[in-house]
């Protein structure tokens, strides 16, 4: 009986043990838990955390189409009517770091003109961290004061250089003022010399880089800049001084530039007038004509008449007697689309030909 008992008790050890094993094995395995993208509102609209990662990114970017008649650039131009689109990439990265966001921005052009591609533009790409600037992006001498006008052709008075390598250091005291000190790439221009060799765009085995330095200060409505830029290859520079005044119903800017050497063009007192604006009847070149001479001034008013609706107008003229006037609506039917016709004028004192030009943009931001 004892037997018996014992061997019953075994088997039915043995069927528990199996029947155990037995479910083990059908188990199935808990599934990875998903990781959905996350919102990261801290360092503005639009960006999301890269999943695995503590660093947001935002993608954004614009089309625009447009079409040009004549050019105010250059008084020569015959082409009648231009047509050019773009479609633009922007790519925005931000971590929170122990000295402030580590961001970057990389913006990537392609552009069309009248059935012909013009190439891929690497517009800007930087690093910035703890108030330093590194990489390439609008010269300090522009961005620091702002640029001259909310208008399409702010530049057919020169108002400084765009698109360069450099090492800048912005301060914001928090209380009003800001300072700049930038190290700007002195060999990015493309072309040796220009105007008649009165203005050197870059030079081979030059190291020394340019210098920009500026000063702001901004109280309510009213702000008050000024900036310096030296060339260190012409070893002449520029400086720039900006009042900027919003009232509501309408804002205002007023600013003026002075050239070191009047008779020269530099980085900072160039031109972006054809070499046609200072070339006499004689095929003779005075390079400096086509710049600010010893100093030039800019002006401008923009009224915003609704929501979607905002007139603006830009005048400027030079030492040199070249005089421009620019006025656009920029009218946004619908969120983040924009119509904006503009139409510009410009009097060359040499060799006193005027210059009208127009243009009508559309432009889709996202």
């Amino acid at each position: 009986m004892n037997i018996k008992s014992l061997l019953i008790g075994s088997a039915a050890a043995l069927c528990v043990v199996s029947g155990a094993q037995a479910a083990d094995a059908i188990v199935a395995a808990e599934p990875e838990p998903l990781e959905y993208v996350r919102i990261c509102d801290a360092f503005g609209a639009g960006y999301f955390f890269i999943p695995g990662t503590e660093t947001c990114l935002r993608v954004g970017g614009k089309v625009r189409t447009e079409g040009q008649w004549k050019d105010p650039y250059n008084r020569d131009s015959n082409f009648g009517t231009k047509w050019h689109t773009r479609a633009e990439l922007n790519v925005n990265t931000a971590t929170d770091t122990e000295y402030g966001p580590l961001k970057t921005e990389t913006i990537v052009r392609w552009d069309w003109n009248d059935g012909g591609s013009t190439g891929t533009n690497l517009l800007w790409a930087y690093i910035t961290l703890g108030g330093f600037t590194v990489g390439k992006t609008d010269s300090q001498y522009n961005q620091f004061v702002g640029y001259a006008g909310d208008v399409i052709q702010d530049d057919v008075i020169y108002d400084g250089p765009y698109e360069l390598n450099q090492l800048t250091y912005n301060y914001d005291s928090g209380t009003g003022f800001t300072g700049v000190i930038s190290l700007e790439d002195s060999n990015s221009g493309t072309t040796t010399s220009a105007y008649g060799g009165s203005w050197q765009l870059s030079k081979a085995d030059h190291y020394a880089p340019n210098v920009v330095a500026g000063l702001g200060y901004k109280a309510g409505a009213w702000q008050f800049r000024v900036v310096g830029g030296y060339d260190s290859i012409v070893e002449e520079g520029a400086i720039k001084a900006r009042i900027d005044a919003d009232f509501g119903v309408f804002s205002a800017f007023l600013m003026g530039g002075w050239n070191t050497d009047g008779d020269k063009l530099n980085q900072y007192a160039g031109s972006n007038q054809n070499v046609s604006a200072c070339t006499t009847s004689d095929g003779v070149v005075h390079g400096a004509d086509c710049g600010w001479g010893d100093w030039a001034v800019w002006g401008g008013v923009g009224v915003p008449i609704n929501d979607k609706l905002k007139w603006n107008v830009q005048l400027a003229y030079t030492d040199s007697k070249i005089f421009e006037a620019t006025t656009n609506v920029k009218f946004n039917p619908v969120k983040n689309l924009l119509v904006e016709p503009e139409f510009t004028y410009v009097h060359y004192d040499l060799p006193s030909d005027d210059t009208f030009s127009g243009i009508l943009r559309f432009e889709r931001t996202f």
